[in-house]
């Protein structure tokens, strides 16, 4: 594990390297960012949020991580393996065929994590997207782990439903068993990064080497781990910490452009996300934000603000406030 250094996103930021066992393609890393702007204040933190991103992404929503400082805890976001910071050439990006591997980067990070926080620190979860769904599952096997869940547009369900789950898992599980890396058609036209990019009418600038559009194909391996992930929540999860799950108020998925589609999530139906989220548990909290993006942090400020509301209103319920 290497020390402490600065971090791409600048002088508030720094960035460590975690160590993991090597697969198939050789030396393997995750990278662990923490919010560390100067600060007078001697008092440790009893209280901490580890992020964990989505599918082709990686950690870069700034004002995620001053709104938890500003909350007074302190934060931390985890780039998985073969994502962003942790992606080294000779990576297939973000191949796993198994989401529990993930195990090993999210305990490596919680360790340094509890290690600064203390034996008695309040640790959260916050995933998104399909990093929501390896945060779910991973909490799920770890009981009494967390204090708190947060899971922005869960990837709880594959699109359609469990039907097009029971129809097409068969056939991906037959390629990823003769050929786990063959990538799948790419699916994506664009359209989630043209609410977001600061050139094409959004507000973010990014790195496009680990944030590609299209997104980084997907390979049968690959989803067929993801497919399992969705059977194991549709049969019902035991998290015992409180989940607060958000999403839009709305999908459009089209193949055609639309201007709608800078106000909804156009990436997951949210309606089967809402359905999922309350397998997850026996205290779970949905939350449906009007005018939201797939990613909500990503949304623009008016929403973004709502968003920010109700997670300071479900943090106070469960004595985070």
């Amino acid at each position: 594990m290497s020390r402490w250094a600065p971090d791409v996103l600048g002088d508030d930021y720094r960035v460590r390297t975690l160590d993991l066992r090597p697969d198939d393609e050789g030396a393997v890393v995750a990278s662990l960012v923490r919010y560390a702007p100067p600060t007078d204040e001697p008092v440790r933190p009893s209280r901490a949020v580890l992020y964990v991103h989505g599918w082709s992404d990686y950690f870069f929503q700034t004002g995620l991580a001053e709104h938890w400082h500003s909350r007074g805890a302190a934060f931390y976001a985890l780039d998985l393996r073969k994502y962003g910071r942790s992606l080294r050439p000779w990576q297939t990006p973000g191949y796993v065929d198994d989401l529990a591997t993930y195990d090993e980067e999210i305990e490596a990070a919680l360790d340094v994590v509890r290690r600064d926080v203390g034996a008695y620190g309040r640790v959260m979860v916050m995933g998104h997207s399909t990093g929501g769904l390896v945060a779910a599952l991973w909490a799920d096997r770890h009981p009494g782990e967390l204090d708190g869940l947060v899971l922005n547009s869960p990837w709880l369900e594959l699109q359609g439903s469990s039907v097009v789950r029971h129809v097409s898992g068969p056939a991906i599980a037959q390629l990823a068993r003769f050929q786990p890396k063959a990538p799948l058609p790419n699916i994506d036209p664009g359209y989630y990064a043209r609410t977001l990019s600061a050139s094409s009418g959004g507000e973010w600038t990014y790195d496009l080497h680990w944030r590609p559009v299209p997104s980084f194909p997907v390979r049968a391996g690959w989803l067929r781990a993801v497919i399992a992930g969705h059977a194991t929540v549709a049969r019902g999860l035991h998290v015992t910490a409180p989940i607060l799950t958000l999403a839009s108020s709305r999908t459009v998925i089209s193949p055609r452009w639309s201007e709608d589609m800078r106000s909804a999530d156009v990436v997951l139906d949210v309606e089967l996300v809402a359905r999922r989220a309350v397998q997850l548990g026996p205290l779970v909290t949905v939350v449906r934000i009007a005018g939201g993006l797939h990613d909500l942090t990503l949304s623009p400020q008016p929403v973004r603000t709502r968003f920010y509301a109700e997670l300071d209103r479900w943090t106070a319920a469960y004595g985070w406030g």
